[in-house]
């Protein structure tokens, strides 16, 4: 038996393909996110924007059958809620991690599926067909450019000297790091006991150090240093090391930079 559909009407092939264009939009968009790997994927964003575009079709003529001389009905009342609701889903995909946040981009990426469903749903397949280009252009086209940024922004590192205590060589290590235009925003020092691996037995002032501690010279200090600056740290540490009186450079691994607009 054929099913008789009655009011509410819109419910004809027209809005069965803004469907199909929310559907097919948004998986653009998930596909992108799936292939780098991101929290939300391609069936999320998919659900997103189709579900998007069934709400608008739902707000434009899901109340015409309660229509009549005394009742009144805003259709943008149901739509104008996703832009809130999408909030939730948004935030959750963003989160602090050592502080750095991630998620940024793909919480930006939810939002703007939800926005091409909503056009799609509407019946204005050519501005969400514009957006979702625009969306392709931003992440293929801006991300070289904001990692060349990144490139030239100063960083974080952190790099571990040991020396010889009571020769005023830790004076002779400031002035190194700021000399070339670090900036120490952190320090801590602490006696350690001496203990030679193989790599520092032939070490001149490891061997000069061992004759100190055997007649009962001063104890090697470890000082750990954070530095602000210039990305290039191989350097600093190449002219730390050929301090008189420095025992060993160690750099640090640096601090995790996470760009959120990459995630």
């Amino acid at each position: 038996m054929a099913l008789e559909l009655g009011e509410p009407i819109g419910q004809g092939w027209s809005q069965i393909v803004e469907l199909g264009i929310a559907l097919v939009l948004s998986a653009l968009i998930g596909l992108e996110r799936e292939l780098r790997q991101k929290s939300a994927g391609l069936r999320t964003h998919t659900i997103i924007g189709f579900s998007a575009a069934l709400i608008m079709l739902v707000s434009k003529y899901g109340f015409t059958d309660v229509l009549g001389n005394h009742v009144v009905l805003d259709p943008s009342r149901v739509a104008a809620q996703i832009v809130s609701g999408i909030g939730f889903i948004g935030g959750g995909l963003i989160f602090v991690r050592r502080d750095a946040v991630r998620g940024l981009t793909t919480a930006a990426a939810v939002w703007l599926t939800t926005a091409v469903g909503m056009a799609a749903g509407a019946g204005l397949p050519v501005l969400a067909l514009a957006a979702v280009a625009g969306y392709f252009v931003v992440i293929y086209g801006f991300t070289p450019l904001s990692a060349r940024l990144r490139e030239t922004r100063p960083r974080s590192q952190r790099i571990q000297v040991v020396y010889e205590d009571g020769r005023g060589i830790l004076r002779q290590i400031l002035n190194t790091c700021t000399a070339r235009g670090w900036v120490v925003a952190e320090l801590s020092t602490r006696q350690q006991a001496w203990e030679l691996s193989a790599a520092q037995v032939g070490h001149p002032s490891a061997r000069d150090h061992r004759l100190d501690e055997e007649s009962g010279g001063a104890r090697p200090v470890s000082v750990g240093i954070g530095l602000y600056g210039p990305a290039d740290c191989d350097h600093l540490v190449a002219e730390l090391a050929r301090l008189d009186g420095v025992l060993t450079v160690t750099l640090g691994r640096p601090e995790e930079e996470v760009d959120p607009e990459t995630e």
